[in-house]
């Protein structure tokens, strides 16, 4: 389980591999100085729920991973969440798409190659 960080303070437990394309996400928006709102859902050890916080330029994040080696990169899942991340609602977390899909933006949804 790796460790999304904003602001030094809130903090959100998200398996290594989603992470990681959360990271790509963020980072792309960010450099491109395109703020926007992430929502994760809360465990049940902190009393369930959600959390929202608005990301922008100055915002001080941390990726950290319990994994030592980067996991393999799915693309049609990056471009999945870059679309809700696009959305009013802001950026949260989708199911992983199998391989060999991609991401139709009309749809939201996967489809098949």
């Amino acid at each position: 389980m790796g460790t999304f960080i904003y602001e030094g303070h809130q903090k959100a437990e998200i398996e290594d591999r989603a992470l990681i394309h959360l990271q790509l996400v963020i980072t792309a928006k960010l450099r491109r100085g395109e703020p926007f709102p992430f929502t994760w859902r809360e465990d049940m050890s902190v009393g369930g729920g959600r959390t929202t916080v608005w990301l922008h330029e100055h915002s001080s994040i941390t990726f950290k991973y319990h994994g030592r080696r980067q996991p393999p990169i799915n693309r049609a899942w990056t471009d999945a969440l870059a679309f809700t991340a696009n959305a009013p609602t802001g950026l949260y977390l989708t199911p992983e798409p199998h391989e060999g899909t991609h991401f139709d933006p009309g749809t939201s949804a996967p489809a098949l190659a």
